[in-house]
């Protein structure tokens, strides 16, 4: 995410910008030495899909710079317990809400995690030994934000939401269908937080064990 933050200003760089340059720096020369630590420890195929709404929001420079109102996408896709895709983005459209971002990181996710359902079923039927436990692949996506879980469970369709009803409901098959569960976590537990918004040392401390294993 920082990355992503200072390559935006590469065209127009201040000086904040450039000290977050050096941060980077001097954290990667740090962690030189580090990498991933895989160990599969289950069966599982787990998603973690997080939003910050509105968190770019620059009033100062709303006018000249429109992307500052777009809200913040992430999502960590892990499967037999290790870290297998990942990605930071900011949204292509404007949310109106934090339920709305929100949704729209997991139709983000959920677009990315399908195909891997299938190839997954596609290895099992022809006898390779993927690790699941049962032969439809059930995928959980952890979402922190109740009022996105509510939506995403619901049949119905409400008036505020119609207009992402359409654009983003494409997964609702494969949550009908029990192929796709959407569960609520809490933000200590949310291992995407970190791709979306500045967290306490202390907690991006506890993630970074999670998905990398140092």
């Amino acid at each position: 995410m920082r990355t992503h933050q200072c390559a935006r200003f590469s065209s127009d760089p201040r000086k904040e910008h450039g000290e977050a340059v050096k941060w980077l720096g001097r954290y990667l020369r740090a962690t030189r030495d580090k990498g991933i630590y895989i160990h599969p420890t289950d069966d599982t195929f787990k998603v973690w899909a997080d939003a910050d709404f509105g968190g770019n929001w620059i009033p100062e420079e709303a006018k000249e710079e429109p992307d500052t109102a777009r809200s913040r996408s992430g999502y960590i896709m892990s499967y037999l317990g290790c870290p297998i895709l990942w990605k930071s983005q900011l949204q292509n459209e404007i949310a109106l809400s934090s339920t709305e971002s929100e949704y729209i990181a997991l139709s983000q996710a959920a677009r990315k995690v399908k195909p891997l359902m299938l190839l997954i079923q596609e290895m099992k039927k022809e006898g390779f030994n993927v690790g699941c436990s049962t032969p439809m692949v059930k995928c959980t996506l952890f979402e922190d934000n109740s009022g996105t879980v509510y939506l995403a469970n619901s049949p119905s369709m409400h008036l505020r939401t119609k207009h992402i009803n359409v654009k983003y409901r494409h997964f609702r098959s494969m949550v009908a269908s029990h192929a796709l569960k959407i569960e609520k976590t809490s933000s200590h537990e949310q291992l995407a937080n970190f791709l979306t918004k500045q967290s306490s040392i202390d907690l991006y401390l506890a993630h970074r064990m999670a998905i990398m294993g140092w």
